[in-house]
Parts: structure tokens; sequence; C-alpha cells
């Protein structure tokens, strides 16, 4: 970690603090990188505090180069007593945090700080790594550069109080005092923080005691600048360096912040003095004495800070404010401590009130971009997590359940399940309802919660309770439970079809009919192969192997998941030409395209074939072409078709006429050569029927 920092408290560096790192592992040296200068100054600095840029995280480098821009691009001589301050955090062993008596070996500390001289070191060296301070280099000047528009000089009122934070007003609740105050209960549980020994505060280096506000009326969000992409591993390092930073190089006595929160939403507690407490920080400049600051590890001037970090930032505020009995929404006065004027040109007089939101930005109070501009538009959403309802909650699907247009049907057992904007740990638990009672609980971090319904209509929601105890509740469902199965009113039959026959596929129509007293889902064929078919479908085109007794089970299911089976068994026959009782004269062909590698061929008219059969259907399979002609097709003595066998491609095997009776019977099939002229032959395979 490391800074810049130049003679005189008030003053403000003319022009803009760059620096750049070699880093440790690759030796290559990084972009140039702003550091934010405008920092909170001290209200009465001691002789010989130093003014100072915000620290900066570099991860391990051993090289820095630094430079000032002024307004117009140039980059000249560096101004009088400008100093790079290094940081080294250290490292933190476990026996090492398990002491807080300040006794262990310092886990962070400052460069000594030493005038700064000119030296002839090369413009592209490595600075120390040793713990000093660098000072300008090149052969430099170091007089101070003028003023200008972007860089004012202290004005007086910068400097109006007399101490490091903000000075006592005429209002009580404006002081500041070393008595240690009671702990008041919150109204909200206390999130998980890291304490000074776990991140290994070396207390040696910040002797004095804290002061005390009389409470909390405000919480200021801060960003402590610097690269996003450190890994949370390191979050104690920075915090190390950042306490180190403002207790070594800008004079300050201990850390500013009162919370410090990484991307990963790990909570840090920073100026000692008891975290419950009301603990005057340095953090605000001339509004200190009645908030308390949290600062996000990075920078977030483009980048948006993750749920995680809003989360923990939304925990401690609520937690802090909830113990003076404010909420985390709304506004509150404050007492100005200085007279000066916020990013926004808002300006204040010492000692006069003025309203600010209960979360703020530190740009809200003082003239600086933190938390960042991406940050800073978070905030409304922090507001609105810290003080509850629980946002977003809506449910987004019901297991054990079948939606039909706007209602549910369950055979009694459903989960419900749901989604919520606000972060699991802002939220106390979940509750199920059942026609507005609860009937289970589920932690805050639950996404579901079942029951078992009884037999009839419910409205089924999820309540949220948020840490504060507000409560949302999701739109009410309308869930049925009921346990009737569906019905065959016809049940599953087997017909024959026109198509191509072959002993291992002969064409047929599966076909059925099912309801529901409430509403059908779905039939679905389970043997001898498997489809699902939707609610308003009664039948389906199959394939049957020839002289095999099949199974087709059909199961009707209702949206609740009630159902109901119905397995019936059919057997297609095929009874060759040879079989048949002829009259006329016929010639038998052989040719493997024929079933059974033979037919009948006949060109006499009035030459039939007849078939006797029992069954439930039946299919005249013959022979096409162009020179086919007709045949008369008479069942049980009845003439009922005639069939033209004429095609313009030859086809074998085809089933060209079928009947299906109701019920399985007796029956003959008779096929009467009409002698058709100029195409008076017909070809026959012979026939197929169910059983």
């Amino acid at each position: 970690m490391l800074g810049v920092s130049w003679t005189g408290a008030t003053k403000r560096l003319g022009g803009t603090a760059q620096v750049r790192t070699r880093d440790l592992d690759t030796g290559a040296w990084g972009d140039w990188r702003d550091l934010e200068v405008n920092v909170d100054p001290l209200e009465h600095p001691d002789a010989g505090v130093r003014g100072s840029s915000e620290p900066l995280w570099v991860g391990p480098s051993d090289g820095v180069q630094a430079q000032v821009v002024r307004k117009n691009g140039s980059t000249g001589p560096l101004p009088k007593g400008l100093e790079v301050n290094l940081v080294d955090p250290g490292v933190v062993t476990d026996a090492e945090a398990a002491h807080t008596d300040g006794g262990t070996e310092p886990a962070a500390f400052a460069a000594e700080t030493s005038p700064g001289a000119a030296t002839d070191t090369p413009s592209d060296s490595a600075a120390p790594t040793d713990g000093t301070t660098v000072a300008p280099t090149d052969g430099q000047t170091t007089e101070p550069p003028a003023p200008t528009d972007s860089t004012p000089e202290a004005t007086p009122s910068d400097t109006a109080s007399a101490s490091e934070s903000a000075p006592a007003s005429s209002s009580p609740s404006a002081s500041a005092s070393a008595t240690v105050p009671t702990a008041p209960p919150s109204t909200v549980p206390e999130p998980p923080i890291t304490s000074r020994a776990g991140w290994g505060a070396d207390e040696s280096i910040s002797p004095d005691a804290p002061e005390y506000n009389t409470d909390v009326k405000a919480v200021f969000v801060h960003h402590t600048d610097g690269a996003n992409d450190y890994a949370c591993a390191d979050s104690a390092s920075i915090v190390r360096g950042i306490y180190a930073y403002h207790v070594q190089v800008n004079g300050w006595k201990d850390i500013g912040y009162n919370f410090l929160v990484d991307k990963c939403g790990t909570v840090f507690e920073g100026r000692k003095g008891g975290v419950d407490l009301p603990v005057l920080g340095a953090h605000t400049y001339g509004w200190n004495r009645e908030s308390a600051g949290i600062a996000v590890l990075g920078d977030y001037t483009t980048t948006s800070a993750p749920n995680a970090t809003l989360a923990a930032i939304a925990r401690v505020a609520a937690w802090k404010l909830g113990q003076y009995g404010a909420a985390p929404t709304g506004t509150t006065q404050l007492t100005a401590g200085a007279t000066q004027k916020n990013y926004a040109g808002t300006s204040f007089t010492s000692g006069s009130s003025y309203p600010f939101q209960r979360i703020s930005g530190h740009r809200d109070g003082y003239n600086t971009q933190c938390p960042g501009n991406s940050l800073y538009a978070q905030l409304p959403t922090v507001r609105a997590w810290a003080a509850g309802p629980v946002q977003g909650l809506k449910t987004t699907s019901v297991g054990g359940a079948g939606l039909s247009g706007s209602t549910y049907y369950t055979k009694g057992a459903v989960t419900l399940h749901w989604t919520a904007t606000t972060p699991a740990s802002l939220i106390s638990k979940f509750e199920l309802l059942v026609d507005g009672k609860s009937v289970a609980t589920a932690p805050g971090s639950a996404t579901s919660a079942g029951t078992t319904l009884p037999l009839g209509s419910h409205t089924v929601a999820v309540r949220a309770v948020h840490q504060s105890g507000k409560t949302a509740t999701s739109a009410a469902l309308t869930v049925v439970a009921e346990t009737t199965a569906p019905t065959f009113t016809t049940a599953p039959t087997l017909s024959l079809r026109t198509g191509t026959v072959n002993t291992t596929a002969v064409p047929a129509t599966l076909g059925w009919k099912a309801t529901d007293n409430t509403v059908l889902g779905s039939v679905k064929l389970l043997a001898p192969t498997t489809a699902t078919y939707g609610p308003t479908a009664t039948s389906a085109a199959v394939t049957v192997k020839s002289g095999a007794a099949t199974t087709w089970s059909l199961r009707a299911y209702d949206v609740a998941g009630n159902y109901r089976t119905s397995s019936p068994v059919f057997t297609p026959v095929i009874v060759q030409e040879s079989a048949a009782v002829k009259t006329g004269t016929w010639t038998s062909r052989s040719s493997s395209s024929y079933l059974g590698g033979a037919s009948y061929s006949s060109g006499s008219k009035g030459a039939s074939l007849t078939w006797t059969f029992t069954g439930r259907s039946a299919a005249w399979v013959v022979s096409r072409a162009t020179t086919s002609g007709q045949a008369y097709v008479y069942v049980d003595g009845t003439k009922v078709s005639t069939v033209d066998l004429k095609s313009a491609t030859t086809q074998y095997r085809q089933a060209l006429w079928t009947k299906t009776w109701s019920t399985s019977a007796k029956h003959t099939v008779k096929i009467v050569v009409v002698g058709t002229t100029g195409r008076p032959t017909v070809t026959t395979d012979g026939l197929v029927y169910l059983k």
C-alpha cells in the first residue's frame, strides 16, 4: 500500500498525483494510476502534520514511480516536500491474532518519514522497499506550484475546528466524550464483524483512548479507492495498510473509519472503542460527531459493488441505526461542524443543521467523489435492504402440482419455490401460508418449503420476515387438492389402417378417450413403446408385429398427478392368399417383395378369394402397378367397396382396404376380380386381421 504526502496539512496538492508500481513477480511496470488527493482534512492539525492522498493498495511490488500532472497536462517539477509513503502490511499468525493486549509484533507499519531531497536516481529505477519514504528525484525542483482552479488552497472554513474530527457545536447531541457509554440494544441483529485483533491491528501505534459521540443519527458510506482485483484473503492486509497509513502518514490517532467492508461482504472493525458503541471517527469532515463511517475496500467510480458488499453495508447500517431507534430510510438533521461545500455544491455553515439521508454517501457531506458514482447509485438499494421489508419476493413454481390456467392441482403434497432480491443475510425467516395461516417455517437462506394440503381448494403464499420484523407476502396462488383418477370413457383399442405391411410392422391405429373430474393432463403410452399425448388427443398411428400378442398400456394423468392405466392385448394375424377359398383362375407368383415370398394373380373376371376369421379388424393386402385392375370387396356376403389398384409406381404389400368392428366376431371377407378393361389383373398378398 502506498500514497503521497506533502508539506502543509491544510493545503491542496497542485495537480493530480499519479503512481505506477513494478510487480514483484513479473517485474513489469503497471499503468499510471490517479491517487485520490481530496482527503478530508484535520480541523486544527498539530504542527508538522502533512497533507496526504488516500492510500492505494497495489499488492506485492518492488518499485514505484510518482508524478504530479498539472491541469495543462504537464508533469513539471514536483511540489516541495512531496513524499511517496510505502506501507508493508505484514502478516498475522493465528497466535498473534489471539492476543489483544498489543504485545505482539506489529502486523502493520508505515515508512519512517524523513525530509525528501533530490537525488540522481534514474527516473525508471525502483523505489526502495525497505520501509523508507521516497522523495522527489531526477533533480526536480521543490518549489510548490501556483494554485490552479482545480487545486484551491484551503480556506479558513477548512480549519475551523479544534480536533481530528468535527468540532463540538451548541447542540448537545453534537458533542464527544471520553467517557465510555453503555451500548444500547439494537432493533436488528449484530452482523458478524472481524475484530481488530482478527485483522491484526498493531495497537502500540495508536495509544490514545477513543472518544464517543452521544448517538448515531446517520451512516456515511465510503470507498477506499485502489484496485478491485484484490483477493478477499488479502482484505485484512489492506485494512492493516489503511490503519498504518492513517496513523503514521496522515498523523491521525487511529484508522478513520468505524467499519470496513470488502468485496466478499466481510465486515472489519475499524476505529477502536467498541463496535457496539458510538465511537467518534474521522471519515466525513464536519459530520463525524453524529455519524458512523463504513468504507468499502476498492474503487467504485465506474464499477458497481457486489451484492455481498451491499448486504454487509445494509446490515451494519441497520444495526448501528437500530441502536438509537433510527430507521435506515428517511432523513435526519445533522449539525455541521465545519463551513464548507459538498460535491454537489451545497453550502454548509458550521453550527447549522441540515437534512441528510440516514444512509448517505461521503460526497453528501464533503467535496469528494467518494464513494464513487456507481456505489453512490446503489445506496437506494442499500437503504431498502437495510430497512425492509424483503424486496422482490415472488413464487417461481409449485412442486408436486400441475398448472391449468391460473389454478394448480395436486394430490396433496406440494413444495412452494420462491425468490427474493433482498439478500438472505437480512431475512429472518420465511413462512409458508395456506389459507392465510402459517403451516411451515424456513430460514432466511431457504428458497422453498413444503406441506401437504387437505382435499379441496386453497390459497398458498410465502411470507418473508425481514430482520427488522417487517413482512412481505407473495401473491396468493390457488391450489386444488384432489385424488380422483381419470377414466377411459373409450377403452384403448387397436384397428388396422392403410399402409405398407411387413411381418414385423403392420400399420395400425391406437384409439382411446380419457376424461377427468377436474383437468386431464396427458395420456402416456407405456408399452410396447413410449409416447406422450396431449389431453385432447384420442388416437395415434402405430405399427404392430404380426403373430405376436402385444400389450398396449395407456395411462391417463390429470394435472394433479392422479392416473389410471388400461392395458389391452391385440394380436395381428397375416392370412396368406393360399389359405383363402378360391373361385376362378389364379396363378401363383414368387418374389421376395410379396408377403411370405408368394402371391396370387388373376385377370379372370369374377375370380374370387374368400377368407374367414374371428377378429375385430381386417385389412386386404395387395400389390399395385400401372396395369393393376379393380376388385369388389364383400363383407359377410355384402358388397362394401370397389377398390382400384392402379398406381403410377409399383407398390407391394399395400393394405388398401380396412374394416373395423366394435367387437370381435366371426367374419368373411371376399374379393372379386372386376375384369377392368385394359388392366384386368389383380395380384393379392393375403389378409391381416386382429384378434
